[in-house]
């Protein structure tokens, strides 16, 4: 008996200092700062229809539309609550805005892919906003960030299997109605793109100029795995009748890893699933699916990933290398919680759900225990990193007295991060445009990328 209780004993002690090294803490410095404006327009293709012209039409009440531009004042929500942001809808050209996945240019140094997501937050609304993956500079000298070459996501071989917005024009340009993109990875021969979804959720592949070649739906455990959004289903006429999904809405890819020698994706669930048959989550956890890459079919393997306590979700997942990866976590609140409102009190002048759970986790896809849950390495916070040499270009609005050595990323999405070199990382927001206020009070989010020294982070195993 005394030797069962002390392997008991020494079982307990071992799952603690498990429990223990999964979380450790790691300091994260600012080595750059750089904004591009919220108000960043583009135009669209000269072949595409000139609904696009004018973008954020049925982002009004009863998504009705809305002919005249800059008739609908954008703010963070309903009162009492929400917030104005000073940009009002629609706009005049495609919104460039909402980065949803980062991922370095291969052989161009400080170069990156990123993804703009659907455009406005849902389906009903976002008919209007085109797809687009961009090539961005971000000059962390000056602050600004140059947008060099703008990609629309299009089918003109009629590759996806349902009915999309644009399914009449010669170009088929993709829209926010067709798929909500959040997670990006350049193919390992440069002729492309993977790119994960949420309305699916699904896995396409675009070429180099953004045709749709592949449209993969998404099976676990032998079963296809479908959101509210997905195109196969049909909400039944009574509250819980034909509820036909698993993965909430707008939580399906918003990550997805690839390996470096590219022959396997890893797709990341935003937010737990449903038990089967039940609207109840599974758990506090999120799901990994591996896809082979040549053949374009998931190969079965699934892992699971616990969420950091307060999390909800995950932002952005990139690999940095053949078993360790970044995971961005967080939780739903924005703005610098020094000025929550206090009991009673209303925004404007306050942040009714500021930001708690902001981190970059560390985690080892090479180290799964017996219940399929990968090991968590440590992580920083990015509502607490290091600014000594004062490179912050705005701190946003907080309380009189804040520390000006410190520089917190309090936004609502923040959905980019990847490894630059050994040492540092890349972090972007997802501004929601115009809809997120978590720098300022009430002015629109901008697109911030900050360069952050973290050797610890990327060295800890």
């Amino acid at each position: 008996m005394r030797r069962i209780l002390l392997a008991a004993t020494a079982l307990s002690f071992i799952a603690l200092a498990a429990s223990a090294q999964e979380e450790r803490r790691f300091e994260a410095r600012l080595a750059g700062h750089a904004i591009l404006p919220a108000l960043t327009l583009t135009l669209p293709p000269a072949d595409a229809p000139r609904d696009a012209l004018l973008a954020g039409k049925f982002t009004g009440a009863d998504a009705q539309r809305a002919d005249r531009a800059g008739s609908l004042p954008g703010t963070t929500g309903p009162a009492p609550g929400g917030r104005p942001t000073g940009l009002s809808l629609p706009f005049i050209g495609q919104a460039v805005q909402g980065f949803s996945g980062i991922k370095p240019v291969q052989g161009e140094p400080g170069a990156f892919w990123v993804l703009t997501d659907n455009g406005f937050g849902n389906k009903r609304n976002s008919g209007d906003a085109l797809l687009m993956v961009h090539k961005l500079r971000p000059d962390f000298s000056q602050g600004g960030v140059a947008v060099e070459r703008t990609i629309f996501l299009s089918d003109p071989d009629r590759r996806v299997p349902f009915r999309i917005v644009n399914e009449g024009t010669d170009a088929r340009y993709l829209t926010g109605g067709d798929f909500d993109p959040e997670s990006i990875q350049p193919m390992a021969d440069g002729s492309g793109f993977w790119i994960g979804e949420e309305f699916g959720p699904f896995l396409f592949n675009v070429d180099a100029e953004g045709r749709v070649r592949r449209v993969v739906q998404t099976v676990l455990d032998g079963q296809v795995l479908r959101s509210p959004d997905h195109p196969a289903v049909s909400v039944g006429a009574t509250p819980t009748a034909g509820a036909d999904f698993r993965s909430r809405r707008s939580g399906g890819y918003e990550g997805m890893a690839m390996l470096p020698d590219g022959s396997r994706l890893w797709a990341l669930l935003e937010k737990p699933l449903y038990t089967a048959g039940s609207d109840r989550a599974e758990g506090d956890f999120l799901r990994l699916l591996e896809l082979d890459t040549a053949k374009g079919e998931w190969t079965g393997r699934t892992l699971k990933m616990r969420l950091a306590e307060g999390a909800v979700s995950i932002g952005d997942f990139n690999m940095i290398d053949d078993r360790r990866a970044l995971v961005i976590e967080r939780d739903d609140g924005e703005g610098d919680a020094s000025l929550a409102c206090a009991a009673g009190a209303n925004p404007p002048g306050c942040f009714p759900t500021p930001a708690r759970v902001k981190r970059v986790s560390l985690i080892d896809l090479g180290a799964v225990d017996a219940e399929g849950f990968v090991r968590k390495l440590g992580f920083i916070d990015l509502l607490d990193i290091r600014d000594p040499d004062k490179l912050a270009r705005t701190r946003g609005d907080r309380a009189a007295g804040a520390p000006d050595d410190r520089l917190g990323f309090p936004f609502l999405t923040i959905e980019n991060v990847a490894m630059v070199d050994a040492d540092t990382i890349i972090v972007g927001n997802d501004n929601n445009l115009p809809f997120s206020a978590g720098r300022h009070l009430t002015r629109a989010d901008d697109n911030e990328m900050v360069l952050l020294r973290v050797p610890e982070l990327l060295r800890a195993r």
